[in-house]
């Protein structure tokens, strides 16, 4: 009897793709369903009976579309077989296609319909005596209860499909076994255990010289390595790449190159990880390969990509009815979105895996979904349901065995206590999480547990203890040469020197961590995407070494730092642009206090740099912290640079506030955004102002002259601050008062310099400007789920364009002229881009967020940022007349939207909008611009007038205050 195993039967990959509890989360152990075939079948002495004859052409049909991938097809096909053969009372032909149904349902996640099949080919064997059909029949029943997280019975059938192996010689069923055991207790966590039975697997497959089965079992043993953190150990094992391409299995190739991926993640390779895992997906695009990608870029920080993948991975196993697979990317969603701060849909998404865990009976994936929705409560504040979460998480996995879980779950609950400030009970959960690990082997589990005992230790103030965890995780995660884990080791160890008074040890430890971080990012080459999300995990080892260094009295040592900390990705991408087409192209490393002078001297401009720093640390990859002070350095012309620090801790200790909440809440004020959306967060009485937070300790450094120039450098949440807007104690706007810019960091404000240096010395930076007003709208969908309808015309902008174009010499375009195609074409020859119309935000991506434009042929009418940024244009000044042009998703490295777009494409001036801006006030506001800057080529000067001149017809700040100019003002 000849065994037969399907390409799709992947069980293995898809039990550890079930959330948090498994954050090794890429084809653990390759173990599959067996087909259990005669191949040919057998054929009775004497077919004369034309339906055994039609049973036997069903059941190959079946068997030839299982080679062709169509594995609904060869159900329907073996169903019919069965059909005929029980009709016939041919037991063993019944027995066959039993065994086969059982194994198909089994790969499509299916196991409780598995079980079915194969206990009664399992029967009909025993009945037959037909020990090797006994023997496959039990262990398919092994990996079927495996799955479903019933780990007993799986160690159960699996042992005695091994011992009826070993009784018939069957060197290949007893490989099967082996790896079937070593796959269960490495399920369990058990990786003693289980790298035994695997060895003792890789031994048979030496003997019996079959390449495809040794490539296998090297391939399981490098990927059990990975799970307890042994990554030397998987790059020694990644032969089974070799004989897998050797060979010509495709299959056993991209399970390799999944595992190398992952292993070069948790080195910290991260573009050898996407190029692996990118590989992987060429050879097989199904939903395992594109749920491990979408968890590579997860752990990356790049969730907009991870939830891409993950999306298409749901579609894929929804197309198959693959319920294991549809509830492991459904996890996968909910924990992309709760990184991406959206905990309501991190619910939803948890709570749908959940249901389907408990429809299909799969108590292991039950266990990651309760664990994954305390998670969610957790980030949310509600400690009461996410300790109750937990505690059901840790209580399914004590009742299945599963000691790397139960660990997980362990944590979790650890880690609710420690957010909820109960540290006594923080300490005795991560001690028993400890225990688990240092049993079962798991390193990497090991220096987590030992890291967060350090957490909780500072908390408590034994600052002795939570350095001495501290640096023995920091050990461990050096030893197994995980390098986003021993960033952020690093990190919490100079937070712990930083509290116990030792600020010199501190900066040895958060130095080495910045080493560690940018050596990652060093990794990722050219991919902008990446870096911008790989920093998101990092910039709070940057805030630290500023606290540090304030607190060496080294205030302008942490601005250095403030500015390393700061779009550093979009540095790499202008510089790499500007130094297109050079031999020796510069490599940008971030200014130190003298080249700062040097730029604000450059700039004749004062500089008003902030950083707003936070108190905590950081938690499984997350940031739990309340913001603590607020630093301003105000860098002057003459290049004197001056500190100032504010003490935010009475927002939230006194008020219950954060700046998010002043920041809406002032929006909310100025009449921009409507309570309805954003929650009743206007300012109460008692609470400071923006205005008292951000210009009044620094109002005395600020220059008299209302024309000179002020380029504010914003953080996070303040990139939405309407800065001319902000009001003195008095009523007066800082308007007018101030010339205002701003700038994503001061080292962007170097490079936009060059770039305008560079368009001055093209002759054909004279080309005509390009202005378009009021386009027939497009269709569009204002939410998910919603039918698309019509955008409303903008006569304002209409009359705004026809305005403006005389001004600059050009005929505005408008209505049907303006299409997507026609704007697209003119654009990189304009020497000035006015685009007067409606602005779409995408603050998920930011890369989605888009300009209205007339749709023709093909295209949506939608001008994104995505599109923008492959551009080559030379238009000294963009001005993005529309709602919200200057939003997009807030980052560490800036807002990632059109505005960032635009600045790439090579643009050195950009002016967008903050909020949905009114149609006529905004109509007199741009021409009030264009023409004070035919008397003063002074954009921000020019900026400045118009506002002051709209706000004697509009005085409402919503009016004339949402424009902000980017970059440079001449």
């Amino acid at each position: 009897m000849k065994s037969f195993s399907l390409k799709l039967l992947k069980s293995s990959d898809r039990k550890v793709r079930s959330g948090f509890l498994f954050p090794l989360a890429f084809c653990v152990l390759s173990v599959a369903f067996y087909i259990p075939v005669h191949s040919p079948l057998p054929v009775s002495a004497q077919t004369t009976d034309a339906r055994e004859v039609e049973g036997d052409r069903l059941f190959q049909q079946g068997i030839q579309q299982i080679q062709t991938s169509q594995l609904r097809a060869a159900l329907n096909s073996w169903q019919q077989a069965l059909q005929i053969y029980r009709a016939i009372k041919n037991r063993l032909k019944e027995g066959i296609a039993l065994g086969n149904l059982g194994a198909a349902y089994g790969s499509l996640g299916n196991s409780a319909k598995s079980i079915e099949y194969t206990q009664q080919y399992l029967a009909i064997a025993r009945e037959l005596k037909d020990r090797q059909g006994e023997g496959k029949a039990l262990g398919n029943l092994g990996v079927a209860y495996r799955n479903l997280g019933d780990y007993a019975k799986a160690i159960e059938y699996s042992q005695q499909y091994l011992a009826i192996a070993r009784e018939i010689r069957d060197r290949q069923g007893e490989w099967n076994a082996l790896g079937n055991l070593g796959a269960v207790y490495g399920s369990l966590g058990d990786y003693a255990k289980s790298i035994q039975y695997i060895q003792q697997s890789a031994f048979i497959a030496y003997r019996i010289k079959d390449r495809d089965v040794e490539g296998k079992t090297l391939g399981t043993l490098g990927a059990t390595y990975r799970s307890v953190g042994e990554n030397a150990k998987v790059i020694e094992y990644s032969q089974s790449l070799a004989i897998a391409r050797e060979i010509k299995d495709r299959d056993g190739e991209g399970r390799a190159l999944r595992n190398l991926g992952a292993t070069y993640l948790n080195l910290g390779d991260n573009a050898k990880a996407i190029e692996y895992l990118q590989q992987s997906l060429v050879i097989a695009r199904e939903g395992t390969v594109l749920g491990n990608l979408g968890m590579a870029y997860r752990l990356l920080g790049n969730y907009a990509k991870a939830i891409e993948y993950s999306q298409q991975s749901l579609a894929i196993a929804r197309e198959l009815k693959d319920r294991d697979e549809e509830a492991a990317a459904l996890s996968n969603l909910g924990i992309a979105y709760e990184f991406l701060g959206d905990n309501a849909k991190a619910i939803e998404y948890a709570q749908q895996s959940l249901a389907i865990a408990r429809e299909i009976k799969n108590r292991q994936n039950e266990g990651a979904a309760l664990g994954n929705l305390g998670i969610a409560y957790r980030v949310l504040g509600n400690y009461a349901k996410a300790i109750e979460y937990a505690q059901q998480s840790l209580a399914i996995f004590r009742e299945i065995k599963n000691r790397q879980s139960e660990g997980a779950a362990l944590i979790s609950l650890g880690n609710a206590y420690l957010s909820g400030g109960n540290y006594a009970q923080t300490i005795e959960y991560l001690h028993q999480y400890l225990a688990i690990a240092s049993e079962i082997k798991d390193r990497k589990g090991e220096g987590t547990a030992l890291g967060n005992l350090g957490i909780a230790y500072n908390y408590l103030g034994n600052y002795a203890k939570a350095i001495d965890y501290a640096q023995q995780s920091l050990a461990i995660f050096r030893e197994i040469k995980d390098r986003q884990q021993e960033g952020q080791a690093l990190n919490n160890l100079g937070a712990a020197f930083l509290k116990a008074g030792n600020p010199t040890e501190a900066e040895k430890m958060l130095v080495n961590g910045i080493q560690v971080w940018e050596s990652m990012r060093q990794m990722l080459g050219s991919n902008d995407a990446n870096k911008v999300s790989i920093f998101e995990r990092q910039a709070n080892t940057y805030r630290t070494l500023q606290q540090v260094r304030v607190a060496q009295n080294n205030p302008n040592g942490a601005l250095e730092i403030a500015e390393r900390g700061r779009a550093r990705a979009f540095v790499d991408l202008l510089t790499l642009r500007l130094s297109s087409g050079s031999t020796n192209p510069v490599i940008n490393t971030s200014p130190n206090q003298d080249q700062i002078r040097q730029i604000a001297k450059a700039q004749n401009a004062t500089l008003v740099q902030y950083s707003i720093i936070y108190e905590g640390f950081q938690i499984q990859g997350k940031q739990e912290t309340r913001e603590s002070a607020l630093y301003i350095w105000v860098i002057q012309p003459t290049g004197e640079i001056t500190f100032r620090e504010v003490d935010l801790k009475p927002l939230w200790q006194k008020h219950n506030a954060s700046l998010d909440n002043l920041i809406v809440g002032n929006q909310e004020f100025l009449a921009v955004r409507s309570r309805s959306s954003f929650g009743s967060t206007q300012p109460q009485p008692n609470l400071p102002t923006l205005h008292q937070l951000l210009i009044d300790p620094i109002a005395s450094l600020l220059p008299k002259d209302p024309n000179a120039r002020v380029i504010f450098i914003p953080q996070r949440s303040l990139f939405q601050v309407p800065f001319p807007a902000l009001q003195d104690a008095s009523g007066t706007y800082l308007i007018e008062k101030h010339t205002i810019l701003t700038a994503p960091s001061i080292q962007v404000l170097d490079l936009t310099r060059q770039q305008r240096q560079k368009l001055a010395q093209k002759p054909a930076n004279s080309g005509r400007a390009l202005v378009l007003g009021n386009p027939t709208m497009p269709s569009v969908s204002l939410s998910l789920g919603e039918p698309k309808q019509q955008l409303s015309p903008l006569p304002g902008a209409e009359a705004e364009a026809r305005a403006i174009a005389p001004l600059l010499n050009t005929q505005a375009i408008t209505g049907p002229q303006g299409t997507k195609a026609a704007i697209v074409q003119k654009m990189p020859q304009a020497s000035i881009i006015h685009l007067a119309t409606h602005g779409l935000l995408d603050d998920v991506r930011g890369l989605g967020s888009a300009i209205a434009l007339t749709p023709s042929g093909s295209d949506d009418g939608l001008l994104t940022a995505e599109e923008i940024f492959d551009m080559k244009l030379q238009a000294s000044l963009v001005v993005l007349s529309a709602c919200n042009t200057g939003e997009g998703r807030i980052t560490g490295d800036g807002v990632i939207g059109l505005s960032r777009a635009l600045i790439s494409a090579g643009v050195p001036s950009v002016i967008v909008s903050l909020w949905a801006v009114p149609d006529a006030p905004t109509s007199e506001l741009m021409q009030s611009f264009y023409q004070n800057l035919q008397n003063n080529p002074d954009k921000a000067q020019a900026l400045r007038q118009a506002m002051l001149t709209t706000m004697k017809t509009h005085p409402q700040p919503r009016n004339w205050a949402a424009f902000t100019l980017i970059g440079e003002a001449e």
